[in-house]
């Protein structure tokens, strides 16, 4: 590939998937009731993580309209070029490397089904998560997947990992909790929260840690365990049957788009009539995105930026590598952190930077991306990407 065409993938991705966390992070901020009212601690503020899941998979879904109107292009293309329609009836027509390897079509399909939801309860735990912690931090606290992912892989799927590797992971831990610690020592709002007072709510030994942080870290990182779980299972279908990635995370889109879909109305039947007004009520929710242009601009412009996402990483895994691409991942924090700051959400944090600095610098010896200062790597070792 092309040195410009590797750079406009890299830098698309590093854009949308920065856009994604601080589109996100805008949306819980709009104010969706009393925004009139002079004291900003009455002031609601947009807090539907369904609705936000439902969102995203809604996003996931484009990539399988833009997987199907490619083939449609390129059999249209192919036909009046050379009058033979490819691909006719299998979306996923196989190279005569994986000859060997059944398709995933059929009722084979529902297979992913099972990624989909783990993706379903790592997703809303994390939009929870983000409503009570910065964007940085919560975007840092993701890189603690890299430990599950490894973990997982070794017990389900066989892997042996190095012993440089079992080191990075251990820094990576040491990197994310002190990032999880400055959040929760160090919790930065800019404006008073709603419907709490004090934000300090537990002293132990003389500290004072925030509750909402330490409540926020903690959904972030429980997520993990999810999407780790997701990745996993992945791994395991993806080497198991053929399936075109992009039309992959299609799948999975469709399938979550259906499973939220009909979990909002029965969520709502249990919890939301009992709570109005909370994460749950299906009508509040609705209309709180629909009646603030802020909440459903947003919403359009997330949806264009996870599919765009998934596209731009799909093309850096083919073109470069699955490794090159967690990298990059990685290194998107950096540009969410600056862009938090200069915007004003949250400040510069001592303790902060040094949790990054070890995490990013674990996650790339992990990846192999920097030689390690522990352990020596052989040529070929098992690995799991974010």
């Amino acid at each position: 590939m092309k040195t410009s065409q590797t750079v406009v993938l890299v830098s698309g991705m590093l854009v949308t998937g920065t856009l994604n966390t601080l589109l996100t992070k805008l949306q819980d901020m709009e104010c969706v009731g009393n925004c009139e009212d002079p004291d900003p601690s009455r002031r609601q503020l947009f807090e539907q993580p369904t609705w936000q899941t439902l969102n995203m998979f809604a996003g996931e879904t484009l990539c399988l309209i833009v997987f199907y109107l490619n083939i449609f292009w390129t059999n249209y293309r192919r036909k009046r070029q050379a009058g033979v329609l490819a691909m006719a009836g299998n979306p996923d027509a196989l190279p005569a490397t994986l000859a060997d390897t059944r398709p995933l079509t059929g009722l084979r399909t529902l297979l992913m089904w099972l990624p989909a939801a783990f993706d379903i309860c790592g997703t809303t735990l994390m939009n929870v998560g983000l409503f009570y912690t910065s964007a940085s931090v919560y975007q840092m606290l993701r890189g603690a997947v890299v430990i599950f992912s490894g973990i997982f892989s070794v017990i389900f799927l066989k892997h042996r990992l190095q012993s440089f590797q079992w080191g990075s992971l251990l820094l990576i831990m040491i990197g994310v909790g002190t990032v999880g610690m400055s959040s929760v020592l160090f919790p930065y709002q800019p404006a008073p929260v709603p419907n709490a007072a004090d934000p300090i709510g537990i002293t132990v030994a003389g500290v004072e840690f925030s509750e909402r942080s330490l409540l926020g870290v903690g959904m972030v990182l429980m997520a993990q365990i999810f999407t780790a779980a997701q990745f996993v299972v992945e791994e395991k279908i993806m080497h198991k049957f053929h399936v075109v990635p992009m039309r992959a995370v299609g799948l999975e889109g469709i399938f979550g788009l259906g499973t939220v879909a009909m979990g909002i109305p029965l969520l709502h039947g249990v919890i939301g009539r009992t709570h109005p007004g909370g994460y749950f009520d299906m009508y509040d929710g609705f209309h709180q995105i629909v009646d603030n242009s802020g909440v459903w601009t947003t919403s359009i412009a997330i949806m264009f930026s996870i599919a765009f996402f998934n596209w731009f990483g799909l093309s850096v895994t083919r073109s470069l590598s699955a490794t090159s691409r967690s990298t990059i991942d990685t290194c998107r924090t950096l540009f969410i952190w600056m862009a938090s700051v200069s915007l004003g959400w949250e400040h510069f944090q001592l303790l902060q930077v040094a949790g990054f600095a070890i995490l990013i610098y674990g996650t790339f010896v992990y990846n192999g991306v920097v030689p390690p200062p522990f352990g020596k790597p052989a040529d070929t070792s098992d690995e799991v990407s974010e």
